[in-house]
């Protein structure tokens, strides 16, 4: 640590004593700062950081032990290393100083060349806490970033299932809501636009998706090209997940309108609900995946891609979930779903 950055605090009642100190500090190109009695040394250090303290034990209003304690219960002063410079020699008061704190102990009359030693001792050892210190708020601030980036891939409950050392994660729920939206001539607007322009607008609207997912405290699964896939009851059971997402969609439908192609028309998508039993779980060792599987899925995602523009089309299941509180049209036409053949689909149009 070089001198001329060093700030030396010394708090003591002799005129004589600071005098010298400071004689002492100053030729060695450290800059010092003069207190009288501990009510000082406090008010300094509150005020002005310090690298190491040289203080008196006897002193008026507050001695050296009282000043001690109060910075070593301190969080912000504690780790400031502190010399006692005292003409106390009792072993007792040495082993108080030390229990108290306090890096080192000094006799007076002291000899310089031993205090020039020992504040040398004590800021190599405050350099080495500092860079210590420096590198674990390092370490937070990474794990921090890390921490963040796996609550980006994956559920929160799920990530901490994780770090507590689980290596397959498969869970069975028996009733949850599974969203599908995609957005309608998706094909012929990427043909018109620039790669960076796709990316942007896909990046605007997933974005105000993402809010409300957020919103709904749901849970966002993936997206797949231009289909954005979304649940809601896992990985923390909901009871009103149907509801969850069925408002959701209300608002996709509301919200689309504000996006517009090259040609300034709005943009639409296709929404397709599905309520029942999923599995779901974490895939990749590398890159970690939380995904979902069964005809729940299945069925959510032919209700989107059979469905028409700015329209919520939802299986029998979610329509048995929600009628009482929402209004439905029944699709005339029966929908065939692979592996489970025909079905009755309605589409969601508002609440009640």
């Amino acid at each position: 640590m070089n001198a001329d950055n060093v700030s030396i605090l010394v708090a003591d009642d002799d005129r004589s004593n600071r005098t010298l100190l400071c004689r002492l500090l100053e030729k060695k190109q450290f800059t010092t700062r003069v207190v009288e009695n501990g009510v000082e040394a406090l008010e300094s250090l509150r005020n002005r950081a310090f690298d190491i303290i040289l203080m008196d034990i006897m002193m008026p209003q507050i001695n050296g032990y009282q000043v001690l304690a109060k910075l070593k219960a301190d969080v912000d002063l504690r780790n400031i290393p502190v010399i006692m410079i005292s003409a106390v020699d009792e072993i007792d008061s040495v082993v108080k100083c030390v229990e108290l704190g306090a890096e080192d102990y000094l006799v007076k009359p002291f000899n310089p060349v031993l205090l020039e030693a020992r504040i040398n001792a004590c800021l190599e050892k405050k350099q080495f806490r500092d860079q210590e210190k420096a590198f674990l708020e390092k370490i937070k601030t990474e794990q921090a970033k890390s921490e963040k980036l796996l609550l980006n891939i994956l559920p929160e409950p799920i990530a901490a299932r994780l770090k507590r050392g689980e290596h397959t994660i498969a869970d069975y729920f028996a009733e949850v809501t599974v969203m599908f939206a995609d957005i309608v001539d998706f094909s012929r607007l990427a043909s018109h636009l620039s790669p960076r322009k796709l990316v942007e607008l896909l990046n605007k609207i997933f974005s105000m998706l993402d809010e409300l997912v957020e919103q709904y405290k749901l849970e966002k699964i993936k997206t797949i090209g231009d289909a954005y896939m979304v649940v809601g009851g896992l990985p923390t059971p909901n009871p009103y997940h149907a509801e969850a997402i069925a408002n959701m969609a209300l608002d996709i439908i509301d919200l689309m309108p504000q996006f517009r192609d090259q040609d300034g028309n709005p943009l639409s998508m296709r929404i397709g609900i599905c309520s029942g039993p999923v599995e779901a779980g974490v895939i990749g060792t590398r890159k970690f995946s939380y995904d979902l599987w069964g005809d729940t899925v299945n069925s959510a995602s032919r209700m989107a891609s059979i469905g028409q523009p700015n329209k919520i089309q939802t299986t029998e299941s979610t329509y048995r979930l929600l009628h009482a509180k929402y209004i439905f049209n029944k699709r005339k036409q029966k929908i065939e779903v692979k592996g489970q053949g025909t079905m009755d689909t309605y589409f969601l149009m508002r609440p009640i």
